[in-house]
């Protein structure tokens, strides 16, 4: 079987339905797949619920209905096996209507998102290549390159008018201030946080008559540089994307402000923005800019002694993920990092592997989350889990164990 044949096979499955529950991972390439398929069939008049989840139990599927996990399920063995799988994770779930990049030689952390995978399902389901900007906040939200899958993807949606393209700050927000107050993609030490460091860049930038971007990026850079990778320096200046048919068209911030919202628990405000809503646009951004201030309050809490070994607590589970992305990807570190928090009796973990290393997190998370008596898994330098707090001694001991030095 090729990709075709399976999101062929997964198209024909729900198309066969009258109502279909559907599960979003929380997340904006979550979010966006879930949204892409609901577009899908409520247009070929499928009933439909989408709800937006950090993790599915296998035990609470209603097996009177269809269920249709977006982003989710691939890494579980114990799903009923006529769930219905569009994901790119590492793939354990063996059932027949699963469809994953990764089960047919195409690297679902680089090459094709679970929004790209959602996409192919619906083409097939209809006349539904205006969904192709959707796409967008799937590779943004999890690293991607616009290669392979994705790139064919993005040149469809280009030739139909649906994307177009620029050069220009890749920072989400509203406006220039917010941009850089707000930045954790990259996170800017001295800058994001900082009002009086913002309004002094901003300041030093402006010319006679306008501000000039390029004095904006080399001021920021200069500054940051001391605590921020070269990498995460580069990331602020690249291609843009405008996404012609939905309510924020800034492909950089609609994918910041969905992903902020599944990730603070408002997730339905997330997918109503993907489902081409405007009503709650600004609620939603007010969202994004809170959570975005709180992981930067997280990452400023964490003493820099403990970065020595990165594993590191922190308050709020809702900060976990965004916090491990950067000190991945924005600190300087030669393993990987895991970052913890607590949530009742449940332990939350994000674990991070940093560009240029080859650490394969995501086989390793799910091994000691299983050890622990817990879920998870993820990606080859992306990993998530949950697993009893009673637990953590010994998860984090064999994370160390694994990543020595």
């Amino acid at each position: 079987m090729s990709l075709e044949e399976a999101v062929r096979t997964v198209a024909n499955r729900i198309r066969r339905q009258e109502y279909v529950e559907v599960y979003a991972h929380h997340d904006a390439d979550g979010i966006a797949a879930g949204a892409i398929l609901c577009h899908a069939m409520l247009r070929g008049g499928i009933r439909f619920r989408l709800r937006v989840c950090a993790e599915v139990d296998p035990a609470g599927l209603n097996r009177d209905f269809a269920s249709l996990l977006c982003d989710l399920g691939s890494g579980m063995e114990n799903l009923p096996r006529e769930t219905i799988v569009v994901d790119h994770h590492l793939p354990r779930f063996e059932g027949e209507f699963h469809a994953n990049p990764r089960l047919f030689g195409i690297d679902g952390d680089l090459y094709l998102s679970a929004a790209g995978v959602a996409y192919l399902v619906a083409c097939e389901m209809g006349e539904n290549r205006d969904l192709a900007g959707l796409v967008m906040p799937g590779i943004i939200g999890d690293g991607q390159k616009l290669a392979g899958k994705n790139l064919e993807i993005f040149n469809e949606g280009v030739g139909n008018g649906i994307i177009s393209t620029d050069r220009g700050l890749t920072l989400p927000g509203q406006d220039m201030p917010g941009r850089w107050l707000a930045a954790i993609s990259p996170y800017l030490e001295g800058i994001s946080g900082d009002e009086t460091a913002v309004a002094a860049l901003v300041g030093d930038a402006q010319g006679d008559r306008d501000m000039r971007l390029e004095n904006l990026l080399t001021i920021a850079m200069l500054r940051a540089a001391p605590h921020t990778s070269e990498k995460s320096l580069f990331m602020l200046y690249g291609d843009t994307f405008r996404l012609q048919r939905e309510v924020i068209e800034d492909a950089h911030t609609l994918a910041a402000v969905i992903d902020a919202c599944g990730k603070s628990g408002n997730g339905d405000i997330g997918a109503e923005l993907c489902l081409r809503s405007s009503r709650e646009v600004d609620r939603a951004c007010s969202i994004a800019w809170q959570h975005r201030l709180r992981v930067i309050e997280a990452i400023r809490a964490i003493q820099p002694s403990t970065m020595t070994t990165p594993v590191c607590e922190v308050r709020d589970s809702s900060l976990a993920s965004d916090v491990a992305d950067v000190l991945a990807r924005d600190r300087v570190h030669a393993t990987p990092v895991l970052v913890y928090a607590r949530s009742g009796d449940a332990c939350r973990i994000s674990a991070r592997s940093p560009p240029g290393t080859a650490a394969d997190i995501g086989p390793v998370v799910r091994d000691l989350a299983t050890a622990c008596g817990g879920s998870g898994g993820g990606h080859r330098d992306r990993a998530g889990a949950t697993i009893p707090c009673d637990r953590l001694e010994m998860f984090v001991q064999g994370w160390k164990e694994a990543f020595a030095a």
